[in-house]
Order: structure tokens, then C-alpha cells, then sequence
């Protein structure tokens, strides 16, 4: 079962940047079943490289503009776009972390989340499909 962390009310996948509700997701075969919104703000933000299982934790970006992405972390890390791009300036220039790969697209997201046990990522709730599994739900 996933956990549930509510910023308002979810609106479904084409509601636009300000209200579809987003999912976290993992591998069908992760033994990763719940995450927190701290451990999850951690794991994107390079400040935890592992689940809280101790198994190594991949994250994947949606890219970089995409309106799911602010959406993400403004929800979970309470980072706007310009705070978000200040702290990864001061994470790879001070050597302390590089942020997290991109990929093209939430199907993109999904492929990659499900072929791999140690990804973690976010798409839209209406996106999840049998080979994900969603740890956490971010409305």
C-alpha cells in the first residue's frame, strides 16, 4: 500500500501543473513497498544514495521544464524551479553531488523505473501500470 502525502486536492493526470496527482514509483520486483516524503526529498536532493532498506536508491528526473518536475519538487523537497537550480549549482560546484539523470518523458520514466529494481522515479498517477509500484502518492 502507498503512502499518502497531500498538498491540496489531486486532479487527475491532464489537470496541468497545478493539480495532477503524481506518483513515486519503483520496480514490480523492488522490495521497496512505502517511502516518506523526507526519504524521497533525499534521495532526489543527492543526500541519501539508498532506500531506507540500505539497498542503493537511482533517482530519475523528469526533464528539466517539464511542469511534473516543478510540480515534484515543489511538492516534496518544497523547491521552486530557481531554488532547485541554486542548490544543484552549489551541490556540483562545492564537489558534494550531481543531480539526477533525466529522462524523455513519464513513459520514458516508467520503462526505466521497471527495468530497474534500484531506479526510483515519479509520474503521473494515471501513467502507472502492473511493472511499476508506487511508494508514494503526491497530491
Amino acid at each position: 500500500m502507498a503512502a499518502g502525502f497531500g498538498f491540496g486536492a489531486g486532479a487527475g493526470p491532464g489537470a496541468g501543473a497545478g493539480g495532477a496527482e503524481l506518483v513515486v514509483i519503483v520496480s514490480a520486483r523492488s522490495p521497496v513497498t512505502a517511502l516518506r516524503p523526507d526519504q524521497v526529498a533525499a534521495i532526489f536532493l543527492g543526500q541519501s544514495a539508498r532506500f531506507p532498506d540500505g539497498v542503493e536508491a537511482v533517482p530519475l528526473d523528469q526533464p528539466l521544464g517539464a511542469p511534473l518536475r516543478d510540480q515534484f519538487y515543489e511538492r516534496v523537497a518544497n523547491k521552486t524551479p530557481s531554488l532547485l537550480k541554486a542548490y544543484w549549482s552549489k551541490m556540483v560546484f562545492t564537489g558534494r553531488g550531481q543531480p539526477p539523470a533525466e529522462a524523455l518523458d513519464s513513459a520514458t520514466v516508467r520503462r526505466r523505473v521497471a527495468e530497474n529494481p534500484d531506479t526510483v522515479g515519479y509520474i503521473e498517477r494515471g501513467a502507472l501500470d502492473a511493472s511499476v509500484r508506487a511508494v508514494l502518492v503526491v497530491r
